[in-house]
């Protein structure tokens, strides 16, 4: 059965349009590079959740080595081997350069989920469809 959750959508959406803003208007040194590798996790455990009841856990997991493995590819060069290197979708997806950086802002972000999850208090939030 599809279920929609209500609050991790209206969450991951606010946090599209945060990365989508992050991305087009600002040019910083700190909340580019670093606040949206932080949030994009968050924003892509908040997606999946929206449909499916997943464990936490799981689920964080999931979330920081699917990271990983993005980053991973872009030390590889993996948009330039396809031939996508001037695709800005395939640019924005997949991403351009490696840095163990985002590894970490991945972690820190994934280690956000896990203590915000384990203090929220749980509630049946969800909608069926």
């Amino acid at each position: 059965m599809f279920r929609l959750n209500g609050l991790y959508s209206i969450t991951a959406i606010t946090l599209l349009v945060i990365e989508l803003c992050i991305g087009k208007y600002l040019h910083d040194p700190w909340v580019r590079p670093y606040g949206g590798d932080l949030l994009v996790v968050i924003l892509i455990y908040c997606t999946i959740k929206s449909f499916v009841d997943t464990p936490v856990i799981a689920t964080t997991c999931g979330v920081l080595l699917f990271s990983c493995a993005i980053e991973i590819t872009q030390y590889f060069h993996l948009t330039r081997h396809l031939g996508w290197e001037n695709s800005a979708l395939a640019r924005i997806a997949l991403g351009s350069s490696f840095s163990l950086v985002d590894i970490l802002l991945y972690t820190i972000g994934c280690a956000v989920i896990i203590i915000v999850e384990n203090i929220r208090p749980a509630g049946n939030r969800v909608l069926k469809i």
